[in-house]
């Protein structure tokens, strides 16, 4: 895993793998791959709680 200078440069890196989960998602629903979407949803879960995490990571 990277290392990261600042929370502000990690969540940053959380938004963008967000962004791609999305994009695969919206594609696995209109094709309706239900195993890949199920997948991504975890996935996004997954990111959402290191992105919202409390308290946040400089916080320790």
């Amino acid at each position: 895993m990277p290392t990261y200078e600042s929370e502000k440069e990690y969540n940053g890196h959380l938004f963008d793998q967000l962004d791609i989960v999305e994009d695969a998602l919206e594609i696995a629903e209109v094709e309706q791959a239900t195993k890949t979407v199920e997948y991504l949803q975890k996935r996004k879960k997954k990111i959402e709680r290191k992105l919202y995490q409390i308290p946040p990571m400089t916080e320790h």
